[in-house]
C-alpha cells in the first residue's frame, strides 16, 4: 500500500484564494491515469500550514470522493501540537483514507525523546497506519534513525518518510526498523538512489507534473531495472531541482498550471506567485522533461 509513486498534491485555489474543486478533480484523475500509487491529500505541499481545519477536511474528502477507489487517499494530519494532531487524525478516521502522514514537529525543537512521545500519542489514539515524515529543513527536528527504530515497534507506524537527502540513513535505519516497515523518500533528487539502497518508494513533488515518469522510475527500480531507471530520472533531474527553485509549493503550482493540469497558480501568503526569474528556469525543465 504505501510503495512505489505517492504524490505529495498540491492544493489548487482559484483567484480569490479559495479551493478550487474542479482543478482537484483534475489532477485526481490525472494521478489516476497515469500510475501513482497513492495520493498524500493536504500534506505540506498541499499548504496545510494555511488551511483552516474545515477546508484541510474538505480537501481530503473532496480528494477521496475524485478518487471513487481507484486510488488510494493518505491524509496529511500533522501539527507541532499533539493534540491538534491527533485531533485531525481523528476526524479522518472514518472518512475511507487508508493511513495518514504526520510531519516532524516544526519550531517547537523536540528532543528525540519528544519525538518519540509525540508520534506514539498519535498512533495510540488511531487504528489508521501512520507515516511519521522527516523533513529537518523546514521543521528544525530531525527524527534520528534510533528513534525512528523504536517508533516502528508501535503497530500502527508503518513507514517513514525521509526528507533529509542523507543516503547514508537508509541502510542504517532499515536494520533498526526490520523489512515490513516502509521507506520512503521525500527527496526528489534523491529518491532513485534512495531506492536502489533499499528504500519502497517516493512521496514526491515532481510526480504532481511527471506523474507517469515517476511512477515508471519507481517500477524500473523495484524491477531492478536501474539502468533504464537512471536514464529516466536523468531526464527529470532539472525538473527535480527547479520545482524547490522557490519555496515549494510555488514552483509546482506554477507547472501544474502550465501543463494545464490546473487552471491557476494562487498561492497563499505569507507565500507569494512565482518570480519571472524563476518562471524561465522551470519552464526549461519542463521541456528538459519532454513535458512541454
Amino acid at each position: 500500500m504505501f510503495t512505489g509513486s505517492l504524490v505529495a498534491l498540491v492544493t489548487p485555489m482559484d483567484t480569490k484564494g479559495n479551493v478550487d474543486q474542479v482543478s482537484l478533480k483534475k489532477l485526481v484523475e490525472y494521478h489516476i491515469a497515469n500510475g501513482t500509487s497513492a495520493i498524500v491529500s493536504v500534506g505540506t505541499t498541499g499548504e496545510s500550514a494555511t488551511l483552516d481545519h474545515h477546508e484541510h477536511i474538505d480537501v481530503i474528502k473532496r480528494t477521496i470522493e475524485y478518487a471513487d477507489g481507484k486510488i488510494n487517499v493518505i491524509a496529511g494530519t500533522g501539527s507541532n501540537a499533539t493534540k491538534e494532531a491527533i485531533e485531525l487524525t481523528n476526524r479522518v478516521e472514518n472518512i475511507g483514507v487508508v493511513g495518514c502522514l504526520t510531519v516532524a514537529p516544526y519550531y517547537n525543537k523536540p528532543t528525540q525523546e519528544g519525538l518519540y512521545q509525540h508520534f506514539k500519542a498519535i498512533a495510540e489514539n488511531t487504528a489508521l497506519p501512520q507515516i511519521i515524515y522527516n523533513v529537518p529543513g523546514r521543521t528544525c527536528s530531525d527524527i534520528k534513525p534510533e528513534t525512528v527504530g523504536r517508533l516502528s515497534k508501535i503497530k500502527n507506524i508503518v513507514a517513514l518518510k525521509d526528507a533529509t537527502g542523507d543516503l547514508s540513513r537508509v541502510y542504517k535505519t532499515r536494520k533498526l526498523v526490520g523489512s515490513e516497515f516502509k521507506l520512503l523518500s521525500g527527496d526528489d533528487a534523491t529518491f532513485l538512489d534512495f531506492m536502489i539502497l533499499g528504500g519502497d518508494g517516493v512521496i514526491s513533488v515532481t510526480a504532481n507534473v511527471a506523474a507517469k515518469q515517476v511512477a515508471t522510475i519507481c517500477e524500473l527500480a523495484t524491477k531492478n531495472q536501474i539502468q533504464e531507471a537512471r536514464k529516466l530520472n536523468d531526464m527529470l533531474s532539472a525538473l527535480h531541482s527547479s520545482l524547490f527553485i522557490e519555496p515549494n509549493p510555488t514552483p509546482a503550482k506554477w507547472a501544474c498550471t502550465k501543463l494545464g493540469l490546473m487552471a491557476n497558480d494562487t498561492i497563499r501568503l505569507p507565500l507569494v506567485s512565482l518570480t519571472d526569474a524563476s518562471v524561465s528556469v522551470v519552464e526549461k525543465a519542463l521541456k528538459d522533461a519532454n513535458l512541454l
